[in-house]
Parts: C-alpha cells; structure tokens; sequence
C-alpha cells in the first residue's frame, strides 16, 4: 500500500498531480498526502484538518483534492412544536454556526412559541428551476419560440423525463428579450434538491429545441433560473420550496417571556423589515432568515450557497385581538434530503435528529419536512431577535453571553 510520503514525493517529482491520488491509494492516504504538500508549501499546520471523523471515502462525491474537513460546532435548538404538512409533533433543530448568542436567541424563539401551542407550517410552491437561453433570429423568430414551446410542452416533458427515475417537468415558461429566448424549466424533484437532476433534464429538452426550431442554444443556464444569486424572479416565482411558518402569542407571553409588547413588535417589524428594507431596496424583507438558514443548511448536508435564495423572505407581524401574530414567508428554500452533502455522515445525521434523511413516502415529503422545519427555526429566530430590539435587550443579551 502506497504511503502519504511516497505519494508526496511523487506530486514533487511531476508525476503524479493533486487530483490523481484517489487513483494510486485510499481516500485518507491521499488526504494526507495532500496535507503534507500544503503544509510544506505554506508552512501551516493542519493536524486539525486532519483529524475528522468519517472516512474520506464518504466524501469523495462533495469533494475534490480534499485535505481534510473543517468542523463548524453544532447545537440544537427546541425541542419546538411543528404542525406541518409533512412534519408533526415536538422537534429539536439542528443548527451549526460559529456565531455566538444564535442558538441561545433560536431557543428562546422556539420556548416561546411552544408556551403559544406550536407553529404551524406548509410548503405552499415546489418546483427546481434551470432556464438555458437561445439565440434566434429576430423578435418574429423569437415569438415563433414561444408559440412552438407552448404547443409543444408534451415533447420536451417526454425528452425531460427520459433522463431521471423520479424527476417530472411541471412547466416551461419563456421570456424574451429582443434575439434572446429564455425557456424556465421547472421540475418536481422529490426529496432531492435537483439541480443536477433539472441540468440533465433540461439539456435533454434542448435538443428537441435545436431540433425542431430554427433556435440555437447558447447557455444550459442563462441566469433566468435563477442560482446562487438574489434575484428578484426567485422572490416572485419561487425555487425550491416556497414555505410559510406562523404563530399566534398571547400577549400576556409576549409581555412575560419577551419583556415588551405586541404593539412595539409589530411597529418595529414594519419600520425595520417592511419600510427599512424597502428603502434599502433589500430583496429580503426579514431581520436575519438567513442565520437559521445557513446554521441548518450545514447542520443537514444542503448547499451552502443556496442561502442566497433562502434569505428571500417576509416576515410580517400584527396584533391580533390583543395578541401577536408572526409569520415568515421563504420563497425560495432549496432543500432535498438525498443526494449531495446529506450523504455525508455528520450531516445525516444532522437530517436523523428531524427523522427526515433519505428519501420520503410519499416521495418529496421528507423534503417538504425539512423546508417546514426550517422555516420554523426561521419563525423563531426572527421572534428572538425582534422582541430584543424592541425591549432593547440585544445589546446586553450579547454581553451577557460573553459575545
């Protein structure tokens, strides 16, 4: 068996490169191998790095050249009540993060929300998205496009659908702009995320484009889908699950756990989340989705630039009869529960500690659990955080907690 130091010397000398290790010994061997070149070449030591806790092997699908794995800590939050469409009864959230005082803030949202009966949450919209853009002619030759997408819809589902066991395309919807035709494909993914799943999918689909039309395809993606980048299409249309979680909290809870009221909630989220964030021209109209999104995303294997599209979202607050309702709207939450970095063991297990790793029966609902919890946590967070600038606590919350 071929050693780490040997491998090394075998990169030095020019005969072998970082990508080719796996070739000439095991996923670990080559991992340390790599470690001692870059130790050498910089001078850091990366025994940290080096020491995690699975096999490399496990990580050969989400991962090149690896070194080794960075260990963000993971704490739960809850348990919280959830009454969802895929997900019911008493959960803890799994949340990873190296931002001090967030899980303490998400806890304190979720004890709150139990003392008010629990959350409820559905996924209202689900749907992966991949848009490619032709070129055509003209404007005539661009409408000539959208007239044969239109009619033709059972062609490209049936070219779709040959390429995947559970994927099904749910809608084409063109956009033109002068000689330039965007097709949006969206497709019903189950419980995977599906973005490899839509690409396949939809190159497939393009060939009957090319095939059939006088239309050339330029780009597999051409920004309209959209991925990894705030768009306001994803606001409006949804990507992923398009999730909503609520609540309703006695006032006499808000006065007693929160230290304020549902009036000075309510005003601060509108002048914050509402007219703040439209004055600033925020696609987000939240206080910090994002933190519950991305501590969860790592916590259960999603990808971690997805939390671009996860922060697309609303949250309103209002009294209600003396009481104070909440809710945050996730418009575009790109989650799945197989495939990618939930194989990942830490990770799965991360998806365990919410019963939802692999994949679901029905198929997606393991998928829509997630989303549901998450948005939950979402729900939690913003309660947290809302509630101490209101009493004005935020600041001595973080000190207290040493932060």
């Amino acid at each position: 068996m071929t050693d780490a130091a040997s491998l090394a010397d075998r990169v030095r000398e020019g005969e072998l490169r970082l990508h080719e290790l796996e070739a000439h010994a095991d996923a670990d061997t080559a991992a340390e191998a790599r470690r001692l070149l870059v130790e050498e070449q910089s001078g850091a030591s990366l025994d940290a790095v080096g020491n995690y806790g699975f096999p490399a092997e496990a990580a050969e699908s989400a991962i090149e050249n690896m070194v080794g794995a960075i260990q963000v800590p993971m704490g739960v939050a809850g348990p919280v009540s959830v009454d969802g469409g895929s997900v019911a009864g008493e959960k803890y959230l799994p949340l990873a993060t190296t931002e001090g005082a967030l899980l303490a803030s998400v806890n304190r949202g979720c004890s709150v929300i139990n003392s008010a009966g629990g959350a409820t949450a559905r996924v209202l919209k689900s749907g992966m998205t991949r848009a490619p853009v032709f070129r055509v002619a003209d404007v005539a030759e661009a409408e000539a496009l959208v007239s044969w997408t239109r009619d033709n819809f059972a062609a490209l589902k049936e070219a779709a659908e040959e390429t995947t066991n559970h994927g099904e395309l749910l809608d084409v919807t063109p956009y033109v702009v002068g000689n330039s035709v965007y097709l949006r494909f969206r497709y019903d993914t189950k419980d995977a995320m599906g973005m490899n799943m839509a690409t396949i999918a939809t190159e497939a689909a393009c060939g009957v484009v090319e095939d059939e039309t006088a239309a050339s395809l330029v780009a597999l993606s051409g920004n309209l889908c959209s991925d990894k980048k705030p768009a306001a299409i994803n606001a409006v249309e949804g990507r992923g699950r398009s999730v909503t979680a609520d609540v309703r909290i006695p006032r006499e809870v808000v006065e007693e756990r929160l230290h304020t009221t549902p009036e000075a909630v309510a005003e601060l989220n509108t002048r914050k989340n509402l007219v703040g964030s439209a004055k600033a021209a925020s696609l987000g109209f939240n206080a910090h989705v994002a933190n519950v999104v991305a501590a969860m995303f790592l916590a259960t294997g999603q990808d971690e630039a997805q939390v671009v599209e996860g922060s697309n979202a609303i949250t309103t607050a209002e009294v209600q009869d003396g009481d104070l309702y909440v809710s945050v709207s996730i418009a575009s939450l790109e989650v799945g529960t197989v495939g990618g970095g939930t194989k990942l063991p830490t990770q799965s297990e991360g998806l365990d500690i919410l019963g939802v790793s692999g994949g679901g029966d029905p198929a997606g609902s393991n998928a829509d659990a997630l989303a549901e919890c998450i948005a939950v946590g979402s729900l939690a967070g913003e309660l947290s955080l809302l509630s101490a600038l209101a009493s004005r606590h935020l600041s001595s919350a973080h000190a207290e907690l040493g932060r």
